[in-house]
């Protein structure tokens, strides 16, 4: 009968070299272990190293480097004419978000965080949010998902298929209370804002189920009011 306690193996008498091979293979996994720990070591260096080293610290404002490209990879989709206004800059305003894209200026913010991630964090948000400048140019005057189906073909196309809609690095989160809250008259879902919309919306779910995707005024967006309080009993 063999028992195992605490590494070391019992066995009744006549069991002899089987004790010296334990002994022996217990002997030679010692001599080994350091020159397995540092090759194991050495890969983790080659492989980590280059995805998680920081890079320096970038100043406010715009970066040419990065802007160039951003240029190049529009154009390489037939997108030479938001190539020839695009803007990258580095923005302290932003918080929680890695980036942010505004199309109508046709400018990427990236947040100085991402300075302490590595350049390929950096690579991969600069495409994300340029994915974003690519579908709505390809879009036109049709309103489109944030990320719906042209960002993720926008994103396969710049060379990140399969990227998700929202960053995993540990950055703040900053909770803002939402006070106006708007309502789709025809599924009742709820639309909770920070600000007022300035701009007449509608519920892009129902414009999609009913109308192609195309604005619809039976969908428009109605503010909901909190319900009144409940009248007091009279004595």
């Amino acid at each position: 009968m063999l028992l195992l306690r605490n590494d070391r193996l019992l066995t009744g008498p006549g069991n002899e070299r089987l004790r010296n091979w334990t002994r022996g293979s217990a002997s030679l996994r010692r001599d080994l272990l350091p020159q397995v720990q540092a090759d194991d070591r050495f890969i983790r260096n080659q492989l980590e190293l280059p995805l998680s080293a920081p890079v320096a610290e970038k100043s406010l404002g715009r970066d040419p480097a990065l802007e160039a490209i951003a240029v190049d990879l529009l154009r390489r989709n037939d997108a030479a004419a938001l190539a020839a206004k695009v803007r990258v800059e580095w923005s302290a305003r932003l918080r929680s978000a890695a980036g942010r894209a505004e199309y109508l200026s046709a400018r990427v913010l990236l947040n100085c965080r991402l300075c302490a991630h590595g350049a390929a964090e950096i690579d991969r948000t600069l495409r994300h949010e340029l994915a974003h400048l690519l579908a709505s140019f390809r879009a036109g005057r049709r309103r489109i998902a944030p990320h719906g189906s042209e960002w993720r073909r926008a994103c396969a196309d710049l060379g990140i298929a399969g990227e998700s809609r929202c960053h995993t690095l540990p950055f703040p989160i900053r909770r803002r209370a939402r006070p106006y809250v708007y309502v789709c008259p025809n599924c009742r879902r709820d639309f909770p804002r920070t600000r007022r919309l300035k701009r007449t919306s509608a519920c892009l779910a129902c414009c999609r189920a009913h109308n192609r995707g195309r604005f619809d005024a039976r969908f428009k967006l109605q503010r909901a009011h909190p319900p009144a309080p409940p009248p007091l009993l009279s004595s």
